[in-house]
């Protein structure tokens, strides 16, 4: 899914032409992804197993660091919803809500601020095409899939201040604020802060981020001089 070539992409700025209105309209009323608890033992056994996962693999490290772990465990498809702690644990294959719902249990746990944040990204409709076939053949939900447009899901992440990172828990990575459209271009963000107040503002890199609002980011300009 993200093994597009950067070195291709600063050409031009695609996203200057799409439309991202009926996009927005689509994904308006999505709430970011929960995994769910049962309330019984098999969730609560299921939930300590990552955290304690997760402190082993830490091992010390900064707070901040991603958990690549996660990702290494989980293969990126299709799953169906709802889902619970004692399910997601037992898959192979877990889709973005969920890797990013995980995501932003184990920063949260850590003592992190983590945010819920959803994406909209580009990429080409014979991509888009073939995760459709993909999820469709796996009677999992198409709903994150509008022609070359997707729906994605990640978590952001305080890191001083009001600065946050966007962390991809499909990708593995940290998301660059620094984007330049192209295919997996980023081109809408929204971060659910619901307790925040509403003169809160987050920084990410050079842009400006209102929580709870989808918003579109700009993007950067190649510099061919």
């Amino acid at each position: 899914m993200f093994s597009a070539g950067d070195k291709e992409v600063i050409e031009v700025n695609e996203s200057d032409f799409v439309d991202t209105a009926a996009a927005i309209e689509k994904w308006q009323h999505f709430p970011s992804s929960v995994i769910l608890h049962h309330g019984k033992r098999c969730c609560r056994i299921a939930r300590e197993w990552i955290f304690s996962m997760d402190y082993s693999q830490l091992s010390g490290e900064d707070p901040l660091a991603g958990p690549r772990w996660i990702r290494q465990k989980y293969k990126w498809g299709p799953s169906t919803w709802p889902i619970s702690w004692c399910e997601a644990v037992e898959q192979k294959t877990l889709d973005c809500g969920a890797l990013a719902a995980l995501a932003h249990e184990v920063f949260t746990v850590r003592g992190v601020k983590s945010y819920p944040t959803q994406l909209i990204q580009q990429y080409d409709e014979d991509t888009t095409r073939h995760w459709h076939r993909k999820w469709d053949g796996n009677e999992a939900s198409v709903h994150w899939i509008k022609e070359d447009l997707i729906y994605h899901e990640g978590c952001a992440v305080i890191s001083r201040n009001n600065e946050i990172k966007v962390w991809d828990a499909s990708a593995s990575w940290w998301i660059n604020p620094k984007q330049f459209g192209g295919y997996g271009g980023l081109l809408v963000l929204r971060l659910f802060a619901p307790q925040a107040e509403a003169s809160t503002v987050f920084n990410w890199g050079p842009h400006k981020i209102v929580p709870n609002h989808w918003q579109k980011v700009e993007s950067a300009r190649g510099d061919f001089g």
